[in-house]
């Protein structure tokens, strides 16, 4: 019993124009503690206006890896607003550590993340920044957490930033998650209706339909198909910022 899962980050239309590579990482995977299987999706989108952007992402993506690799070799622990807090630091800790050893500011490597980690015992969605988790633990498609900017239009809030966890959001949820979605701002648009703030739920039905039947010979075309779905005229009408997305259905 497990998660069927597929990931892709392609760059935008602007950053092809402008020479620029992609500044979104993501990833999912899942882990067993014990019998227990977890599954954990990470979205980290690298500020635009950030000198390192691509690297701090990736680090950002990297260290939380790190952590939950660790947390599964604990006995217990909560799926609270204080674990979403210690990842968030974590990641704090790489990039700071990383810019001071290369002599450059946290800042140059600012990145939003967004994080899911579910199993049995329950789930939790966190995240810094703008993007989407959108998910189902057996109530419906819902959106976890409403779209996060900062104080002006086209300002969100990265982890590099001193208040970071003070712009922390989390939500736990009973149970495991059934269908889920994590997404960098550049899909936001086309993934969620903001003025309801409710996920755009055909959107995401023919991602999930294919999760849910999708056999071994078939496995090895989800990421290429998704990655021709976001670099598409259809999306790139919508957005020519880079994307990133993980889809995820439990399969039992």
């Amino acid at each position: 019993m497990s998660w069927e899962h597929v990931s892709a980050s392609v760059a935008g239309t602007s950053h092809i124009e402008a020479g620029i590579p992609c500044q979104d990482r993501c990833v999912a995977f899942i882990t067993h503690q014990e019998s227990r299987p977890w599954l954990a999706i990470f979205v980290a989108d690298g500020a635009g206006s950030a000198e390192c952007a691509e690297q701090g992402a990736e680090m950002a993506i990297e260290a939380a890896q790190t952590y939950f690799d660790a947390l599964m070799h604990e006995p217990e622990f909560g799926l609270s607003d204080l674990l979403a807090v210690e990842f968030i630091k974590t990641i704090r800790e790489r990039v700071y550590s990383a810019a001071a050893a290369e002599g450059k500011n946290a800042r140059d490597f600012a990145c939003t993340f967004l994080g899911l980690i579910s199993s049995d015992l329950g789930t939790l969605a966190f995240q810094v920044g703008d993007g989407g988790i959108v998910l189902d633990v057996g109530n419906g498609l819902e959106l976890a957490i409403p779209p996060m900017g900062g104080e002006y239009a086209n300002m969100t809030y990265f982890v590099t930033d001193e208040d970071a966890i003070d712009h922390l959001e989390t939500k736990p949820f009973a149970g495991h998650v059934e269908r889920a979605a994590v997404f960098s701002d550049g899909v936001q648009r086309l993934a969620i209706n903001l003025v309801d703030q409710k996920p755009h739920e055909p959107f995401f039905a023919p991602f999930f339909g294919v999760l849910s039947t999708i056999d071994d010979a078939k496995r090895s075309q989800l990421e290429p198909a998704l990655i021709r779905f976001l670099s598409s005229e259809e999306v790139n009408r919508r957005t020519d910022d880079d994307k990133s997305m993980v889809i995820a259905v439990w399969r039992g």
